[in-house]
């Protein structure tokens, strides 16, 4: 039985999470440039666009071998996502509206901080826990 190592799951996880930020990303600026809709808006439905896709990378990839069946894992990823979200949109607000950096600096910059220090954890051992 292969043996459950951290810095692979990291390593995995951060690929999902750079695939799902490209989507992510992608929608924002498209949503928002493109298609002149707001800003926080925007990085709502880039977050639920990159969450879809950082799922399932995870769940059969990043993660695999978990002990939860996919629909625990399905509820838990909801709950993990919702609170990423909330985190994301608030934090992309306040940078840009209260300390005026542009929107796709503040989404960077929340995007990398959120991954590393709230989702990684939650989705190692809560999540797709072995």
């Amino acid at each position: 039985m292969r043996k459950d190592y951290w810095l692979s799951n990291l390593f995995r996880h951060q690929i999902a999470g750079v695939v799902a930020t490209f989507a992510d990303f992608g929608v924002l600026i498209i949503l928002t440039e493109a298609f002149h809709v707001w800003y926080v808006f925007s990085t709502t439905l880039g977050a639920f666009a990159g969450t879809l896709i950082n799922f399932f990378i995870s769940s059969y990839w990043a993660f695999s071998g978990s002990k939860n069946s996919l629909k625990n894992q399905m509820f838990k990823y909801s709950i993990v996502s919702m609170g990423s979200l909330i985190l994301n949109t608030s934090f992309v607000f306040l940078l840009t509206d209260w300390f005026l950096i542009d929107y796709k600096l503040s989404k960077l910059v929340t995007a990398i901080a959120i991954g590393w220090f709230y989702n990684f954890l939650l989705m190692r051992y809560f999540v797709f826990k072995k």
